[in-house]
């Protein structure tokens, strides 16, 4: 774990040295467990970087936020999504988009992180949810747009579902920095969702995911409680054992009598 929160120099720094730990991460207790924990860096919605408790519970956590560029509208629009997310307190920004906008944000010295390979936001142009570079055209086609990247601006660049082979040379050959999601250890940073870790996906599970708890389990079981707890709620209420003389407040009697005087007398 980095004992600060690091700059992206620190980040820089350390490429080639050691691999450093990301999450996906939604809510202020998972912030809270990831920074406990040592987690180095985290993605975040752009609703969890304003809460105010964020940097509360969480403040040596790099974060990154974002939005699509679907999503964000224009380049100026986009820009001015980026300064509000770093004078929220957040360090980089995630952009889908291409190259040009990487640069028009990166020229503004906005930290920008791109994304190549499975790019969810652009999955058509590649076949789908499926891995990309497995061909020696196409890695090559990968490696040239990581360079495109960087020469952009972009600091660093999450590689989801590339081979293994494809995503190490390329990370070897560039000064950017690589955030394998399911491209394997030769990257700079492992990168996986806290939903998939916990086991609280109930959906697809990607290859590259790997559950350490079942929440799900928990969750199913805290439901059924739940049910039984409203049920035996609706129980009493009907037979009349709720409310008991301890969840009531009394008027004293003879404040009772005169307001019933009053009502009498009305």
């Amino acid at each position: 774990m980095i004992s600060k929160r690091p700059t992206i120099a620190d980040l820089r720094a350390l490429k080639g040295k050691r691999q450093l730990t990301m999450l996906r991460i939604f809510t202020i207790d998972e912030a809270e467990a990831a920074e406990t924990a040592g987690i180095d860096i985290v993605s975040i919605p752009p609703e969890l970087l304003l809460n105010p408790r964020y940097r509360d519970v969480a403040p040596s956590l790099f974060s990154m936020t974002g939005m699509t560029h679907q999503e964000a509208g224009t380049r100026d629009d986009y820009l001015r999504f980026a300064g509000k997310m770093l004078q929220a307190d957040g360090d980089a920004l995630y952009c889908s988009g291409g190259i040009g906008t990487v640069k028009f944000l990166a020229d503004e010295y906005i930290p920008v992180v791109a994304h190549v390979g499975l790019v969810p936001s652009r999955a058509t142009w590649t076949g789908g949810y499926r891995a990309v570079g497995k061909t020696a055209e196409t890695a090559l086609a990968l490696f040239e747009e990581c360079r495109a990247f960087e020469e952009a601006g972009a600091f660093a660049v999450e590689i989801e579902v590339v081979p293994t082979e494809v995503a190490s040379e390329i990370s070897k050959r560039l000064d950017m920095l690589l955030w394998s999601m399911g491209s394997g250890a030769g990257c700079d940073v492992q990168y996986l969702f806290a939903e998939d870790i916990l086991g609280e996906n109930r959906g697809h599970m990607p290859r590259h995911s790997k559950v350490y708890r079942n929440f799900s389990a928990e969750y199913d079981r805290l439901q059924i409680e739940r049910i039984a707890a409203f049920r035996e709620y609706i129980a009493d209420v009907n037979s009349g054992s709720y409310p008991k003389d301890n969840h009531i407040v009394h008027m004293a009697n003879d404040e009772f009598s005169r307001f019933r005087n009053q009502l009498d007398n009305t």
